[in-house]
């Protein structure tokens, strides 16, 4: 049989491949493997969704599963993954589920899990989880059930306020084009672009359960270079369905992508002194361009498999390097 969890969760076509019941049983495991070290309170979990027309049975679906298996969940709806990612990392919160197929079309869908901390799960223990599912287990009753919850507006709130005070600049005086993709960034990037000072233009942030990613965000960039040129947009930034990518459009509507960007962040945190151990760590999917581009600038690059989680688990150990 072939394994559940591929390179970023579990994907496929929703009510097909992904049912409400996977969702179900998948939350009764998770719960099991990742809460079994809390001791002393009830275990807390929160639940993100793009803006899927099946991600709402999903995410009901993985919160009855998590709820039987006695964790307090907490819906906070339509968020994108680095949202949930930072909620995960808040204090009291032990895991973090994301239901969302990323850039895939509007009839996939997917499940993502954090552990406590804001981090995707180790192989190991996604198998964990997987050897688990459907065995039978003396589950919580009465008052050891889990209750689920609902906070939009103070989830939202807390991510913008995040993503305002990450920088210490203003964007005063730029114009920025912004494609949500009709995803999960529709509500919380045009907010957070404008309370830094921007002005922004907005396209593509109108959800309306059907239209996420079709014919636009980062797998259709057309409509992004077409409104930067347009508008007289310093730049452009584009999405996909729940923003754990994206791409640029300089001022003429060239492209600027993923390597791009890496490449200039990593060279101006190396002139700003803080490029861990001056290494940049990408996947085997970045170009040789990067690679030699970086050397020339004096900065190593350590490649690992496609998934982000390759690449946090490639970072934090260049920090722990660097304290050693």
């Amino acid at each position: 049989m072939p394994r559940l969890f591929g390179t970023d969760g579990v994907r496929g076509l929703a009510n097909r491949e992904v049912t409400a019941n996977l969702a179900l049983t998948l939350g009764d495991s998770a719960a099991r493997v990742l809460v079994k070290s809390v001791e002393g309170r009830r275990p807390r979990a929160v639940i993100a969704r793009d803006t899927r027309i099946s991600g709402a049975m999903l995410a009901q679906a993985m919160a009855a599963g998590l709820a039987s298996a006695g964790v307090d969940v907490e819906h906070v709806d339509v968020l994108p993954t680095p949202g949930l990612a930072f909620l995960t990392a808040s204090d009291g919160i032990d895991l973090g589920v994301v239901i969302s197929a990323s850039h895939n079309p509007m009839q996939d869908n997917g499940i993502k899990f954090f552990a406590g901390g804001g981090f995707k799960l180790e192989d190991a223990l996604e198998d964990e989880i997987e050897s688990l599912l459907g065995k039978t287990w003396s589950r919580p009753t009465g008052a050891g059930v889990g209750q689920i919850t609902t906070s939009v507006e103070t989830a939202d709130e807390a991510y913008i306020s995040h993503l305002v005070s990450s920088i210490d600049v203003s964007l005063e005086g730029l114009k920025i084009v912004v494609d949500c993709a009709n995803g999960a960034t529709s509500a919380v990037a045009p907010e957070a672009l404008r309370r830094c000072g921007a002005e922004v233009i907005v396209i593509n942030a109108e959800p309306d359960g059907y239209n996420i990613n079709a014919n636009c965000g980062s797998t259709h960039p057309e409509q992004l270079q077409e409104t930067v040129v347009a508008t007289g947009a310093n730049f452009g930034v584009a999405f996909d369905g729940d923003a754990d990518r994206c791409l640029a459009v300089d001022h003429e509507g060239n492209m600027v992508d993923g390597d791009q960007i890496m490449g200039l962040l990593a060279v101006s945190l190396k002139e700003q002194g803080r490029l861990t151990n001056d290494t940049l760590v990408v996947t085997v999917m970045s170009n040789l361009g990067l690679i030699l581009a970086m050397r020339a600038a004096g900065i190593t690059t350590v490649q690992t498999g496609v998934g982000d989680r390759y690449v946090l688990e490639a970072m934090r150990e260049e920090i722990g390097r660097a304290h050693v």
